[in-house]
């Protein structure tokens, strides 16, 4: 499961507002970034067939893939309004160990 917060779900409304062909947000895992593994963000029209599909507040729609979702399960989003460091973050209960900028982490 991957849990979506209220300030990340608004954040990811107002995104979704200015693109007019996405309806969700892809969140998955790959290789790299300086701890082991990155996440990535994709805007998309749909889920794809495989994928597992999470709902947010207010309905907001996000997509994992199964083989991202092993190190994603019990993920929750949340996204960080302050001035110094404003974006997504992920709170992995899998991530051992965390990079500076929060990028990327280990298992």
């Amino acid at each position: 499961m991957i849990a979506v917060t209220t300030t990340a779900a608004s954040q990811i409304q107002k995104l979704l507002a200015k693109r007019e062909d996405a309806s969700g947000l892809r969140v998955g895992i790959k290789a790299g970034g300086c701890s082991g593994f990155e996440y990535v963000f994709e805007w998309e029209a749909a889920p794809k067939e495989q994928d597992l599909v999470f709902e947010g507040p207010d309905g907001v729609k996000v997509w994992v893939d199964p083989r991202s979702h092993r190190l994603l399960d019990g993920t929750t989003l949340d996204y960080d309004t302050s001035l110094v460091s404003r974006g997504f973050i992920f709170q992995n209960p899998h991530a051992k160990q965390t990079c500076g900028c929060g990028t990327s982490f280990s298992v």
